[in-house]
């Protein structure tokens, strides 16, 4: 068994156990799970799961909030250059896997629908980076990279905020000019 297969099967068995207590009211009605809990409990997220596990960040990401998180779904981690997601993994990269996952993460709750037509420039929780945001038939992000991500799926909400699924991993470093 690789170092990243091992990685995905103990993430989502410590995914699970945090997922698996949903509390209820007391009239009976579920409460909204926070954004670790739906990431966790859908398959299409769990090498982003493995990756917030290794990073250390899935407290934080379960946190109050607000956070708006653009999850990059199995299929966007696995179109990265080969070796690059069990790099990432690895405990002396750390940080570096840190500053990507941060770099999906804009402060406050932000549904689709509050995004203006046009291009803006949105402020990560990575120090100093931006990623411009462009919404017109649907809504698009550029990292600086070249290639866009698209969201696939827009607002899904969380008791911390909200999920955008998107179709490529944002990398940090080039800052775009919006």
């Amino acid at each position: 068994m690789t170092r990243f297969t091992t990685l995905i099967a103990a993430s989502a068995t410590a995914i699970a156990a945090l997922g698996a207590a949903v509390p209820v009211l007391a009239d009976g009605h579920e409460m909204k799970k926070n954004i670790v809990e739906i990431a966790a409990g859908d398959e299409r997220f769990s090498t982003l799961v493995t990756a917030v596990t290794a990073a250390d960040l899935a407290e934080t990401l379960s946190g109050e909030g607000p956070f708006t998180v653009f999850a990059p779904v199995n299929d966007a981690f696995a179109a990265l250059p080969e070796g690059t997601v069990e790099g990432l993994l690895e405990p002396e990269a750390k940080g570096d896997l840190t500053n990507v996952l941060m770099y999906h993460v804009v402060p406050g709750a932000v549904m689709s629908g509050d995004i203006p037509m046009g291009t803006m420039s949105a402020g990560t929780v990575l120090e100093n980076a931006q990623l411009c945001v462009t919404r017109g038939e649907g809504v698009m992000l550029d990292d600086g990279s070249g290639a866009m991500a698209n969201v696939i799926i827009a607002d899904i909400e969380a008791s911390n905020g909200v999920i955008h699924v998107v179709d490529k991993v944002l990398l940090p470093g080039n800052n775009p000019d919006c």
